[in-house]
């Protein structure tokens, strides 16, 4: 069995380079797609990149305030929605909010997400076998599933030692 790479960032780890790494993953992304990641796009994309817990569409805006001119809902709603497309953020369905994501798979793959009821942070991990057998599941029944989404609650490591 392969070892996982850890769903949650260890405690004093270099945030910054963590977030340099987000932006140059969605620029080779991209490039390889033949995507433009647009100056809207790589700030929206950097807005979430910000912390390791999703943020609702507002909470993008007001980050992005911060450093430009306040853009419009519709404005980051279209980033938001080429991000995701291109599996650079997942949307966490149970907080209406969404997450960067600067794992290597594609948008089709399964992913859960971990999350920590004490700190809001969201860890993902591989979740195709359960997907599989969820979806299965479904189809006996007569049931055509077009979107499964895993969340899992709970705490982190990092709450747990503290």
């Amino acid at each position: 069995m392969t070892a996982l790479k850890p769903a949650f960032p260890a405690p004093g780890h270099d945030h910054d380079r963590c977030a340099a790494e987000g932006i140059e993953h969605a620029e080779r992304i991209c490039a390889d797609r033949s995507q433009n990641l647009t100056p809207i796009r790589r700030q929206v994309l950097r807005a979430l990149l910000s912390s390791h817990r999703p943020l609702g569409a507002y909470e993008v805006i007001d980050e992005l305030a911060r450093v430009m001119p306040r853009p419009a809902p519709i404005t980051v709603y279209r980033a938001l929605d080429f991000l995701m497309q291109n599996g650079l953020v997942h949307r966490i369905e149970s907080r209406n909010a969404f997450l960067a994501c600067g794992r290597e798979h594609d948008d089709a793959s399964a992913v859960a997400f971990l999350i920590c009821e004490s700190c809001g942070s969201v860890g993902e991990i591989p979740a195709t076998a359960v997907a599989q057998s969820l979806s299965e599941a479904a189809r006996q029944t007569g049931f055509t599933p077009k979107l499964s989404v895993v969340e899992i609650t709970g705490v982190c490591g990092h709450c747990q030692s503290t």
